[in-house]
């Protein structure tokens, strides 16, 4: 048996003339956490679409524990769990009646059905909410019973596409709690997100996607070391002077500007500190601040990408062609449904 439970190679899709995903190849080894970084519209869920047999690749190969997922859909089906952007349960029935149906539609055993919607309503906190309308669910209650459908067949392979997206704080963070209790178990999980402290913290190693091609691979430490040791800030007094400091700034290292405000990656810490403050000074700007820290994976994705994680709306802009793809994939789902 192959150590890797999922594999894509040099997958391609196309939906019209737009191309959502150009040649991804990605493994992720069993056990462990993928997570696929991008931008809205860059084909990550057009790639999990792909690799859950929603979508058939019009290029390349994808497998699940060796299964292709063209030739044998059927096993890779009973090998894996999806939870998507939203919620796929019925708001009318209770959260239990929901578990049991989709025990059902598994073709688990009979005599399991209730067992098993017990023991994972009791595992994902939902016992009190049990036998209530899933109409009266909070969003994270809803999102946690998502996960919980996902998992009634018990396998090995999960696919969550953005399964925090919209919840508030605490309701993401016992979302990454029950992740991290699944992976501790053995599961393995190829993790959508645009969060990239969810990324930070859930996954194994990391992919970065963009216009449908893989840009950047490797553990969140290796990512934010592209960048160098160190990021210092330097704040102008006056935006009008930003631009001069970047300028002044430009020949140490990568720049990046956002109004007043100068990042530069660095290597060499302490001693590139130093030659900022003189670089400042012998131009002749007035500062309001320098602030030194390490990088983070914002960093990496503004590097990647061109823009910063939290700017789904210039995302959605500057990738329209791709998102009206990722579209046409979702209306393929709820036919294929």
């Amino acid at each position: 048996m192959t150590s890797d439970a999922i594999v894509a190679e040099h997958l391609v899709k196309h939906f019209g003339h737009v191309v959502a995903v150009d040649g991804v190849s990605l493994t992720v080894p069993r056990g462990t956490v993928l997570g696929l970084l991008g931008p809205n519209g860059a084909g990550k869920t057009t790639v999990v679409r792909m690799l859950t047999t929603i979508l058939r690749p019009d290029a390349g190969r994808g497998m699940i524990e060796g299964i292709d997922v063209v030739d044998d859909p059927m096993q890779v089906r009973s090998r894996i769990g999806l939870a998507g952007q939203y919620a796929a349960v019925d708001e009318n029935l209770t959260g239990r009646e929901n578990l049991i149906m989709i025990g059902r539609l598994t073709h688990q055993r009979r005599n399991l059905h209730r067992p098993r919607a017990a023991e994972l309503l009791d595992e994902f906190d939902l016992v009190d909410a049990a036998d209530r309308p899933v109409k009266t669910y909070s969003g994270g209650m809803r999102r946690r019973l998502d996960l919980a459908a996902a998992l009634v067949h018990r396998p090995p392979v999960l696919f969550l596409d953005e399964p925090t997206t919209g919840l508030d704080p605490r309701s993401r963070q016992d979302l990454w709690r029950v992740i991290e209790h699944l992976v501790e178990n053995g599961a393995t999980v190829l993790l959508t997100t645009q969060y990239l402290e969810e990324a930070d913290r859930l996954a194994d190693r990391i992919a970065v996607v963009d216009h449908g091609r893989v840009i950047a691979e490797g553990t969140a430490s290796e990512l934010k070391a592209r960048l160098g040791s160190t990021i210092v800030a330097v704040t102008a007094c006056d935006q009008a002077d930003a631009a001069a400091l970047a300028v002044a700034l430009a020949p140490m290292g990568h720049v990046h500007t956002d109004q007043r405000t100068v990042e530069l990656s660095i290597s060499d810490g302490g001693r590139a500190v130093i030659e900022v403050v003189r670089a400042v000074d012998q131009a002749g700007i007035a500062v309001e601040d320098v602030a030194v820290r390490e990088p983070s994976l914002d960093d990496v994705f503004l590097e990647l990408t061109g823009k910063p994680a939290d700017d789904r709306a210039s995302g959605d802009r500057a990738t329209g062609d791709r998102a009206t793809g990722d579209r046409a994939a979702g209306d393929v789902e709820e036919v294929a449904s």
